[in-house]
Order: structure tokens, then C-alpha cells, then sequence
């Protein structure tokens, strides 16, 4: 089980915020109240599509995302998501030690995690969450990118194995990686919203 509290600890001590809900439905509930009459870009998170987030969300907000297939065009639609006042998307891994990580193929999930937000909430299962950056590197790597791969699907070795195999196939997902040591600098406020659920990849 995750140690959930050294977690926090060490997230706030390198500037993040931090808030942990049982359900997520406690989460959603929370995300409302803090919400509300913005403009909110979303990165590609199969955590927000579980829980239901997004369809919320938009209820009392302008609300952004490239896989709501209701709005289009989809590239007009990741540029309104980069210039709203908040993100949401989730990470691929978590360490204990506070190590957040992400691995993109397009690039607008990783450029909105680090610059031009007002705020940028981090939403992540319990399942998300691993004791140190090794761990949860590889969990990014092999657990993540895979399932990702294969919602997608694409043609890539790891849909078949069930591992990264650091492929150079054209249908690779896996682009750049992203790593917080610490809050950056001229980061908008950051918090990391933790479900004691599984969800997402």
C-alpha cells in the first residue's frame, strides 16, 4: 500500500500542493467547488474519463479536450487547451519521494504540465504511486505506455509483450519524458490530487 502521507510531505516541501479524497467522487465534488466559471484545458487522462470528471466540469466552465469528439477541429481545440486558465491531466507514475513523471508522444500534455496555466491540478489514482523514482519510472514505462499503446491501438511492441521495448516504430507513444524534481520556478501553482481509488493507467 502507498505511504499516501510521506508522499504529501514530500511533495509540499518541494512547493506543490496537495489534497487526498477517499472516492472519486469526493474528488469530483472537490474539483467543482474549486472550479467554476473558468476557462480549463485537459491533457489526454484516462484517470478524468473514469471518474467522470470532465462532463462535470464543462457544466460551469469552458472546458477543452482533444478527446471530446463533440468539438472540433481537434488541433483548434489542443490550442484553446493550452491557453485556458487551468490543466488537468494525470501523471504515469509517482514516487513516495515526490518525483512526479510523464511520458507524451504529441507534446501538449507535457508543454501545459510546465509553463502558462494559472493552476494545474495532477489528478492520480492510488494505483499511480510507487516508493522511489526507479520504481516509478518503470512503472511509466511498463505499465502506463502499454495500455496507452493498446487504447490507442497501435502497432507498437510493447501492445503485444506487455513492456516497454524502447522501439523506434512509427506508432510510438512514447516521445519525451518529463520528471518534477521540485516545482518550477515559473510554474503557475501546482496541486496533486490524490484518490485512494485505482483509476487510469
Amino acid at each position: 500500500m502507498a505511504n499516501i502521507e510521506k508522499l504529501r510531505k514530500n511533495l509540499e516541501r518541494e512547493g506543490f500542493q496537495t489534497s487526498c479524497f477517499d472516492t472519486a467522487a469526493a474528488c469530483c465534488r472537490y474539483m467543482n467547488e474549486q472550479l467554476d466559471g473558468v476557462s480549463i484545458g485537459f491533457g489526454g487522462s484516462q484517470t478524468v474519463r473514469d471518474m467522470g470528471l470532465y462532463e462535470q466540469l464543462e457544466t460551469h466552465n469552458s472546458c477543452y479536450w482533444h478527446w471530446d469528439k463533440t468539438k472540433a477541429p481537434e488541433e483548434a481545440i489542443r490550442q484553446e487547451a493550452t491557453q485556458a486558465d487551468c490543466y488537468i491531466c494525470s501523471l504515469n507514475g509517482v514516487s513516495e519521494n515526490g518525483e512526479l513523471i510523464n511520458i507524451d508522444g504529441g507534446g501538449n500534455r507535457l508543454a501545459s504540465n510546465l509553463y502558462g496555466h494559472r493552476k494545474i491540478y495532477f489528478i492520480i489514482g492510488e494505483n499511480k504511486i510507487a516508493p522511489d523514482y526507479e520504481s516509478a519510472l518503470w512503472r511509466a514505462r511498463n505499465i502506463a505506455a502499454p495500455l496507452n499503446a493498446k487504447r490507442l491501438e497501435k502497432k507498437t511492441p510493447c501492445v503485444t509483450v506487455g513492456h516497454c521495448c524502447d522501439c523506434k516504430s512509427p506508432d510510438r507513444i512514447c516521445a519525451a519524458l518529463l520528471v518534477y524534481w521540485e516545482k518550477p520556478a515559473l510554474a503557475g501553482e501546482i496541486e496533486v490530487v490524490i484518490v485512494r481509488e485505482n483509476l487510469g493507467f
